[in-house]
């Protein structure tokens, strides 16, 4: 049955580009997804699945109840774009000013969207119930996935399995991890309130910026001196502002970052140094701080069990000199969410371009992927499923 549904994935793949390109000449910004979710909604429907809208918001969730009784298997896809300017040259390149998919979003929701139409053509053959979830506003905090989870996407579902499109690593590639494979996400934002003045009479004022610096430079000691060298911290300030003029010293500045972990008590530990610090060195300095740490993604916490049938499977279809363990990263991802409700595992698979000039990182205004990708997540979730209905134990 497996090489059937491959058959047809493949004889599916034009259908699949078309949808893909017309998502990313069409993106919307996370939280304002109107027309993509309508796209994905009146697809799953023609198939005959049943379906939500406004899951959580704006996702959409098709249930597709196989012939035989049988596990419930959930796959995810996001949908949602980045405010970032397309510069490609491609036929496809963005119509929306200012936003685009740099990250692959359209990748994941064209290719499930195909997985379903492809298993949904043999429904009365499987022996159980395939629920796939369709997540809006990924790329920000909170994302959609808190909300459709609390929403019930979740419901009588046994396991969740994701797959995230890498655009530098080659076609045929799988990358997995048991255990911790993305970080805590975290932001905070300091403002500085200060003694504004004249800028040749520093004294006479109480200069934001200077102890800005100071503490932005204090920070720094969080990970380096303060956090233990065999766990992970990364503490960035990417925005310090204050002042619009040459001459004058502001009341304040204020200065923004992120922060990533893995371990709760090192979450917990940063943010309790980086409102010390903060407060400390502006009360000696004669300023006042003023503190905001938001918690946004938990880490994303792969179960051992259903990561060793995704990388057993991967390699079944793929070999295994291109199935990898993959170092943890310190990028954060909302489908977090799903694996702290439900046992299930995140997998990167490779699409990067042919041409290696034409190879860009995420979140680039050149970023773009291998079209064939879609092929590839599209089997491993077949695959996956077919597993996992067959082989709910996961015996090897």
């Amino acid at each position: 049955m497996q090489e059937t549904l491959f058959k047809r994935l493949e004889a599916l793949y034009p259908e699949m580009v078309a949808f893909r390109r017309d998502l990313h000449m069409n993106p919307e910004l996370s939280h304002h997804e109107v027309e993509t979710p309508e796209k994905v909604a009146v697809f799953l429907e023609a198939l005959g699945l049943d379906v939500r809208t406004g899951v959580g918001g704006r996702g959409v969730v098709g249930k597709l109840v196989g012939g035989k009784p049988g596990g419930t298997v959930a796959l995810r896809a996001d949908f949602d774009a980045l405010p970032i300017h397309d510069e490609k040259d491609v036929p496809y390149k963005s119509q929306v000013d200012g936003v685009m998919h740099a990250c692959g979003h359209d990748v994941h929701t064209s290719g499930l969207l195909h997985v379903a139409k492809v298993l949904s053509e043999h429904r009365e053959e499987l022996p159980g119930t395939v629920v796939f979830i369709h997540q809006f506003a990924e790329e920000v905090i909170p994302g959609g996935a808190k909300f459709m989870v609390e929403d019930g996407c979740l419901d009588g579902v046994d396991a969740v399995f994701g797959a995230h499109v890498s655009s530098t690593e080659p076609l045929g590639f799988v990358g997995y991890r048991e255990g911790p494979v993305m970080a805590n996400g975290d932001t905070f934002e300091i403002t500085i309130h200060g003694t504004g003045g004249h800028a040749a009479n520093p004294h006479l004022a109480v200069d934001p910026l200077a102890i800005g610096g100071q503490v932005m430079s204090s920070l720094q000691q969080i990970a380096s001196r303060q956090t233990d060298p065999l766990k992970s911290a990364v503490v960035t300030v990417a925005s310090f502002n204050g002042g619009d003029s040459f001459n004058v010293i502001p009341d304040t500045a204020n200065m923004r970052g992120t922060v990533r972990t893995f371990e709760p008590e090192v979450r917990d530990a940063v943010e309790r140094s980086i409102k010390s610090i903060a407060e400390s060195t502006c009360e000696g300095l004669g300023a006042r701080a003023e503190v905001e740490y938001v918690r946004g993604y938990p880490a994303v916490v792969n179960d051992p069990w259903e990561t060793k049938r995704l990388r057993r499977v991967a390699e079944s279809i793929y070999g295994e000199s291109n199935v990898s363990e993959i170092p943890p990263m310190m990028g954060m991802e909302d489908f977090a969410y799903y694996v702290k409700e439900k046992p299930g595992s995140f997998a990167w698979v490779g699409g990067a371009m042919p041409d290696e000039k034409d190879v860009y990182p995420h979140h680039h205004p050149k970023f773009d992927v291998h079209e064939e990708s879609m092929l590839y997540i599209g089997r491993l979730f077949i695959a996956t499923v077919l597993d996992y209905m067959e082989n709910p134990e996961n015996k090897e």
